[in-house]
């Protein structure tokens, strides 16, 4: 399996399904023999000792050539800035970045379809920038779907938005790949 320069990849799975690491990779075989190419966009947050753990633990996964930007809105920003081909953009991940715009807006009395479109056509947009770049993107988002109804109506929203914010990305991904168990499956593109 070759990615091409300028493709937008997808890997998609549950929580520690392995899709990082597989994302990981796959930036590694992109950047080939030049791996300062990659750039590792991180759009978590940490506000506490157990994200700060998880963190750590991608810290350390990841090649020290690799240059990391802390990015946790502008995506449309990083993007731009590092468009240019051979270089590989790997944003881990798209929840978290979801979950970056949606809560500091979000209030149950006023939370509507309307709100949850403009967050779906800030995804959009990104994908769409992703997929015309010159650089290989590579996203990362979780699977949040599969569970049972979340019994609150924030925890509700979060989980639509994500899903549609994983469906802009997708429509637009040359290639998707869905971890599971670590094992990671190629649901859309060239084999």
């Amino acid at each position: 399996m070759h990615i091409q320069s300028g493709e937008l990849v997808l890997v998609t799975g549950g929580a520690r399904s392995g899709k990082s690491a597989w994302a990981e990779q796959l930036a590694a075989e992109a950047a080939g023999t030049a791996p300062q190419q990659v750039v590792y966009v991180a759009t978590a947050g940490v506000f506490d000792e157990e994200m700060r753990r998880r963190v750590d633990t991608h810290r350390q996964r990841r090649p020290a050539a690799w240059q990391t930007v802390e990015e946790p809105l502008d995506l449309l920003r990083v993007i731009d800035e590092w468009d240019e081909e051979g270089r590989v953009i790997l944003i881990d991940c798209l929840t978290l970045w979801t979950t970056n715009l949606l809560l500091p807006q979000y209030r149950e009395e006023d939370w509507n379809n309307q709100k949850e479109q403009d967050l779906v056509d800030m995804a959009r947009r990104t994908a769409k920038q992703a997929s015309a770049s010159r650089a290989t993107v590579i996203a990362v988002g979780n699977e949040v779907g599969w569970g049972i109804v979340p019994p609150d109506p924030l925890s509700r929203a979060f989980r639509d938005a994500a899903g549609r914010v994983q469906q802009a990305f997708a429509a637009e991904a040359h290639r998707v790949y869905l971890a599971v168990a670590g094992c990671p499956l190629q649901v859309k593109g060239p084999a």
